[in-house]
């Protein structure tokens, strides 16, 4: 089956793969689309980041080379002897992240945290396997072009509840990438009254406001801080740091008031100088938040299917396996357009 295999950076080849034997407590996808993730872009810009290179990784067993791809859904082809939970024919949304399981519910996507697709094979191909429990059924309201939406939308919902965020706070966004729409979208249906996103892309921006944003500005032609108070004089209850750079996680703290949470969101692909007197001088909370609690995958497949987070707008292209680098990753690197590409692996729907 062909496949997209990370090899090193810049250097992802579409290659003839075979699937790895079916465990007793496992299922086999017919993948029907895949997303491409702003994980997924940090490999191929600058990784490994995740990817296992020096070593089999501790829960999956594998390394580098290894098939990309986290964000997927499709429709259940096989099942192993064990497996009760679904059945061949199931219409599924696959849950990358792999744990221990030894840890509560609240704990438990730390417990071990290995993904699917980053830490060992994924789901950029025609099939792929996943724990039986790592495999939720799709509602009829949702196609599997919205499964594959699921994971990104859970990450986005998991760093709202870290933020503790309540009905009318004021929000702040710096970062208007695909996790940063979608926590926009996540924060809106938590009960967020104002929310202002910052970033540098105007087609970001855009996409932005029309998702819903109370008000965009570029961050290079705006003191945050004074923009942030145009909505809320002392500050925003809860910023979300979707951008991963130097500057904007010490803009997230000036523009959240005091005693405010700061979540960091993004994936800091290099060490950034901070003074973490800036927090102690003004008493803001600072947490951080990358996957998702089991809880919280099944509960934004619920969401979704009941129409109380949309997703679906964040989608700018629908793109062929063979075309993922030069339309997918290079696409993503150089047109800021671009948000969420789905990759077309069955087409199923």
């Amino acid at each position: 089956m062909k496949a997209a295999v990370w090899h090193g950076q810049k250097d992802i080849r579409i290659e003839d793969k075979q699937l790895k034997p079916l465990k007793d407590n496992e299922v086999t996808v017919r993948v029907a689309w895949a997303g491409i993730c702003g994980s997924d872009l940090h490999e191929y810009q600058e990784g490994p980041v995740f990817v296992p290179v020096d070593g089999a990784d501790a829960l999956t067993g594998e390394i580098a080379p290894i098939i990309m791809g986290h964000e997927f859904a499709g429709i259940v082809e096989k099942v192993g002897k064990d497996v009760t939970t679904v059945k061949v024919g199931d219409r599924v949304a696959v849950n990358p992240t792999l744990t221990y399981g030894n840890k509560p519910e609240d704990l438990d996507c730390y417990d071990g945290f290995s993904f699917i697709g980053l830490h060992g094979d994924g789901g950029f191909t025609s099939f792929a396997n996943a724990p039986a429990s790592n495999v939720y059924k799709l509602p009829d309201t949702l196609t599997l072009q919205d499964g594959a939406l699921v994971e990104p939308t859970a990450v986005a919902m998991q760093a709202v509840k870290e933020g503790n965020l309540l009905f009318g706070d004021n929000v702040a966004i710096f970062g208007a990438g695909p996790i940063g729409v979608l926590t926009l979208l996540a924060a809106k249906a938590a009960g967020a009254s104002n929310i202002v996103v910052f970033d540098l892309s105007q087609e970001r921006l855009q996409m932005a406001k029309d998702l819903g944003a109370t008000a965009v500005f570029n961050s290079a032609e705006v003191d945050p801080v004074e923009a942030m108070k145009r909505y809320a004089p002392e500050g925003a209850d809860v910023t979300f740091e979707v951008a991963g750079v130097q500057q904007t996680l010490k803009s997230s703290i000036e523009v959240t008031r005091p005693r405010g949470t700061v979540v960091i969101v993004s994936i800091f692909a290099h060490a950034v100088e901070w003074n973490p007197m800036q927090l102690t001088n003004t008493g803001v909370k600072l947490t951080s938040s990358i996957a998702y609690t089991p809880t919280s995958f099944r509960q934004t497949i619920d969401l979704m299917g009941t129409g109380q987070l949309k997703p679906q707008g964040i989608i700018t292209d629908q793109i062929e396996l063979d075309d993922i680098v030069e339309k997918g990753f290079e696409a993503l690197t150089n047109d800021k357009s671009q948000a969420k590409i789905l990759v077309k692996l069955s087409g199923d729907m």
